[in-house]
């Protein structure tokens, strides 16, 4: 028998809430003003605009950590409109970073708009190209010890070019391997251990040849290396309304994991735009000001 493919929901315009004036508007096609309204980014200044974007229970899951469901679309319910606003950063971005455990958690994904979002390829494509940048964003994999499988499509199909940042010993492991024509490995010069955000987008830099949109998908402890060195200019936060729960010790994740702010060193962010869905709510925080203070 077989396995019936799960209804792709319908796309309903977003409802504007709030929003601030703050940035340029983007040179968004028709159906995606129609969609998401206007869309505004601060021009990158003196290094680059780095954003973040998560879908998060009301109690702060942002992960259950069960194998088949550890991904997003448990948590947001599957939602059209949430996999369309991850398409429009995405294309957006000149740069998409994520951690291995976020490839573990969906080791068959590329991160591009259309792979996200396939019934909008074009308008993104067309954004894409209006911001003069044509091409796949570069998809950057960050791996302390290199435990990486170099036969995943975001390695080996071609559609993305792929680097991977890692340490002197990640990058001894990964290079056991074969390693793919479009994959780049660069080792930061430490043995072991977390790699600094600081040294992470050195290296996106150099790799890149200058990027000036960063967004960074997870998972929660690269995003906490993140934030706990000032180097996040805004969260996107697609709040669900589903209560996920946990049990004492469990293994589900928050948005921020392996780094504590609050009491003593209270991180705060500021509300520029909410937006209201079918289901979801789409809220926009800045923490520029905490990056440049």
């Amino acid at each position: 028998m077989l396995k019936r493919k799960r209804p792709s929901p319908k796309l309903a315009p977003l409802e504007t809430l709030f929003e601030s004036a703050r940035g340029r508007a983007l040179p968004l096609p028709q159906r995606l003003v129609q969609l998401y309204g206007a869309f505004r980014m601060s021009k990158p200044r003196s290094r680059p605009h780095v954003f973040s974007n998560f879908v998060s229970t009301l109690d702060g899951v942002v992960s259950l950590q069960v194998k088949g469901h550890g991904g997003g679309g448990d948590i947001s319910g599957f939602s059209a409109q949430d996999r369309m606003v991850m398409g429009l950063l995405r294309a957006a971005a000149d740069v998409v970073i994520v951690g291995s455990g976020t490839l573990d958690a969906d080791p068959q994904h590329v991160w591009t708009p259309e792979s996200i979002c396939p019934e909008l390829a074009r308008e993104y494509h067309r954004l894409k190209r209006d911001l003069g940048n044509p091409k796949a964003s570069l998809n950057v994999i960050v791996s302390g010890r290199g435990p990486v499988n170099l036969r995943l499509p975001v390695f080996t199909s071609g559609r993305v070019p792929a680097v991977i940042l890692t340490t002197t010993q990640g990058a001894k492991r990964l290079l056991k391997q074969k390693v793919p024509d479009s994959v780049q490995i660069h080792a930061i010069g430490r043995h072991a251990g977390e790699i600094p955000a600081a040294a992470i987008l050195e290296a996106v830099d150099r790799a890149s040849g200058g990027a000036g949109r960063i967004l960074v998908e997870g998972g929660p402890q690269l995003l906490g290396t993140f934030y706990k060195e000032r180097l996040m200019d805004e969260q996107f936060l697609s709040l669900a309304p589903q209560l996920s729960g946990r049990e004492f010790g469990d293994a589900r994740m928050s948005l921020v994991m392996g780094k504590s702010f609050a009491p003593r060193d209270p991180l705060w962010g500021e509300l520029i735009d909410a937006r209201r869905g079918s289901k979801l709510l789409f809220l926009r925080y800045s923490f520029r000001s905490a990056g440049e203070s």
